[in-house]
Parts: structure tokens; sequence; C-alpha cells
């Protein structure tokens, strides 16, 4: 083998080490880490953010404390450069590792999946405990912060819900709930601030 190629496959395969070491999941003990559902004041008014062609529109002001179940970073999709990260996020009983056991969890092509094969929970509370975000970062920093969430950390998010759409007529739109499930149901956050909280 060239050397040249050596070099670049050893160089790939420690980037990917690399990068599942800085995503691998924690460990959580048993026990709800983040009780408070998700708080939303929605605007009358919103306001418009340019990203590039992208034009933003607030729709409500987010916040929520909740554990990252799932991460999935996106490069070539029609939502990259705006969203590059999606993170499935779970509150209350959904926030309890002796209850997410029992629940497979799974992301791709911008939906969260779960699977159970005896429910540890209802199944109306597993749908509105739980939700599949779309993460704009508002800055290089906020950038900075979501590339390193990992799963089962607990977050606290501050932001907004917005609208997108490009002249084109592209249009990327908002769950304004919690208690909607399957395609639409996602929420597109803009992201001022993502930090680790103390559970």
């Amino acid at each position: 083998m060239p050397r040249f190629l050596l070099i670049g496959l050893l160089l790939i395969a420690g980037l990917g080490a690399a990068h599942w070491w800085r995503a691998r999941p924690l460990a959580a003990g048993p026990g709800v880490l983040a009780p408070e559902v998700p708080t939303q004041i929605d605007l009358d008014q919103g306001t418009s953010l340019q990203r590039g062609d992208i034009t933003l529109v607030t729709r409500a002001r987010f916040e929520l404390t909740a554990r990252v179940l799932s991460r999935e970073d996106y490069h070539v999709d029609a939502g990259a450069k705006l969203a590059p990260i999606d993170l499935a996020m779970g509150w209350g009983r959904m926030s309890d590792s002796s209850v997410l056991a029992s629940i497979e969890i799974s992301q791709g092509n911008r939906f969260y999946h779960w699977h159970v094969d005896r429910f540890p929970i209802p199944r109306r509370e597993i749908e509105t405990s739980s939700a599949n975000m779309h993460m704009i970062p508002a800055d290089p920093g906020v950038l900075t912060e979501l590339e390193h969430v990992r799963p089962g950390e607990v977050v606290h998010l501050e932001g907004f819900l917005v609208d997108a759409s490009r002249p084109d007529g592209w249009r990327w739109r908002t769950s304004m709930t919690r208690n909607d499930t399957g395609d639409g149901a996602c929420e597109l956050v803009y992201v001022e601030s993502i930090l680790p909280a103390t559970p």
C-alpha cells in the first residue's frame, strides 16, 4: 500500500475516533433529570433575521432544560448549512435513565424515531415529553457549544422557534406545540445559548 494512502487512512481513522470520543454518550443514574416542560411565549409579530439568502421569522421565545436523547449531524441536505445539528430532547420521565433503558432511540433524515417492546410509560407521554429539534446556531460560539453536546447530557437552551424560507420557494416551518407527531412535528430552533445544566 502506498505510504500516502496509509497516512490518509490513518488520518481518517483518527478523526473518526476523535469525533466518537467527543460525541460518546454520557451515563446517568435513574431518576428524572429534567423535570420541567419547555417554556414558550408566542409572538404576535415576529422579527426577521437573515442568514445568507435564508430569511428566519421568529414565532416564539423558547427555553428548555432537557436531556439529550440522541444527536445527528447533517452536512449535505437542504438545511445543513442553516441547521447542521439535530438534537432529540427529553424532559419529565423521558429524562429518566430507568425509562430510557426500555426505549430504542435513533435519528435520521431529520426525524427522531423510538421503539419499545413494552411501554415503560404511556405512549402519549413519550410523544409529548420528547421532540426532535433542528438547531440553528446564532453565532460561531453557539455552534461550538452545539458541537460539544453529547447524548445523555442535560442542557439548558434559550432562543426562538423560527420559520425559514428562501426566495426560490423553499420553506422550513417550526412546530409550535409539543403535542404533535410525525412530519412537521420538529422544532426549528434559533439557539442563542446552550450550556450544560446541573440536574
